[in-house]
């Protein structure tokens, strides 16, 4: 196999392989993070249903511990 015969093959494959990380990455369904007016993600269903999961906090620079 010559240089640039590799050189293909090896861009092809990344293509290939970023093209489909990004159709599984367009198809995975978006989080409503902030939704219902939370700061985190409130599941839907389920035993924990409406519970609020992972808050969002800013840390502050003015706090003090």
């Amino acid at each position: 196999m010559g240089r640039f015969d590799h050189l293909h093959k090896k861009f092809r494959e990344q293509r290939l392989k970023e093209r489909a990380n990004h159709n599984l990455a367009r198809s995975r369904p978006v989080v409503a993070v902030n939704g219902n007016g939370t700061s985190g993600y409130r599941i839907k269903e389920g035993v924990n249903k409406d519970k609020v999961a992972g808050h969002l906090s800013p840390i502050h620079q003015n706090t003090k511990l």
